[in-house]
């Protein structure tokens, strides 16, 4: 078992199984690095794409770390006033609109894969 699976099956059951749903779902069918990062799961292929956060309420959230590039042609990513994480609320298996997640992640892939991640606090003004 890994740290990640470690990690997710501490949690209480509804949110355990919409973590474990997704994780294999990552590292399985898209083939993506798993590892805790601020103590969430995060999955990676160039770059970090996207990490689960169990909530308060029952619900995970699915967060793109750059959502802001994202189309969001299927208006599920919501910012909650954040300039580049979107992110998705989950409440339970039933509910997820797994074939337009599955559109989202294959374009965060193709993001990653194509246009590398260019911090903006690395950058630097020219004197």
């Amino acid at each position: 078992m890994t740290e990640v699976e470690n990690h997710i099956y501490q949690l209480e059951e509804q949110k355990r199984d919409i973590m474990l749903f997704f994780h294999k779902m990552f590292t399985t069918d898209f083939l993506l690095t798993d590892k805790i990062t601020f103590q969430n799961p995060c999955y990676y292929k160039h770059s970090w794409i996207c990490y689960l956060k169990p909530l308060k309420n029952e619900a995970v959230e699915l967060a793109f770390m750059r959502g802001n590039e994202l189309s969001n042609d299927q208006g599920l990513l919501k910012s909650k006033g954040r300039k580049q994480l979107r992110s998705i609320e989950i409440v339970d298996l039933k509910s997820i609109p797994l074939n337009t997640i599955k559109e989202i992640l294959n374009e965060a892939i193709c993001l990653d894969e194509t246009t590398p991640y260019e911090s903006k606090r690395k950058q630097k003004t020219g004197k």
